[in-house]
């Protein structure tokens, strides 16, 4: 099992940036792929972007291409979320999540591939 830890939500004006981290723990995080997903009020959770447990190959939802960047440290075992262009229709509480197969072929982005998932972060965007 692994223990997932976000950080670096907040409040931003419409147009700025915020770079989220996910900080794990408890098993070997570079042989998982991670995603980030969100949720806003009274929505369904969404994927958002997700990255191979290699870190050569990412993937986004259609909603954040070209604004969001995925990353990761497999030294530092940490998953990061660059934003950039935030809109106030990406407020939502965003969670960061762990694959549950070992080096996966592919970038899952369906909730139920993933069996880890941190507490989330709010990320509010004002107009």
């Amino acid at each position: 099992q692994v223990q997932l830890v976000e950080s670096g939500g907040g409040l931003v004006q419409a147009g700025g940036s915020l770079r989220l981290s996910c900080a794990a723990s408890g098993r070997t995080f570079s042989s998982y792929a991670m995603g980030w997903f969100r949720q806003a009020p009274g929505k369904e959770r969404e994927f958002v972007a997700g990255i191979s447990w290699s870190g050569g190959r990412t993937y986004y939802g259609d909603s954040v291409k070209g604004r969001f960047t995925i990353s990761r440290e497999n030294a530092k075992n940490t998953v990061n979320l660059q934003m950039n262009g935030l809109k106030p229709e990406d407020t939502a509480v965003y969670y960061c999540a762990s694959d549950k197969e070992v080096r996966s072929f592919s970038i899952p982005r369906e909730r139920t591939e993933y069996g880890s998932w941190g507490q989330g972060t709010q990320v509010t965007v004002s107009s």
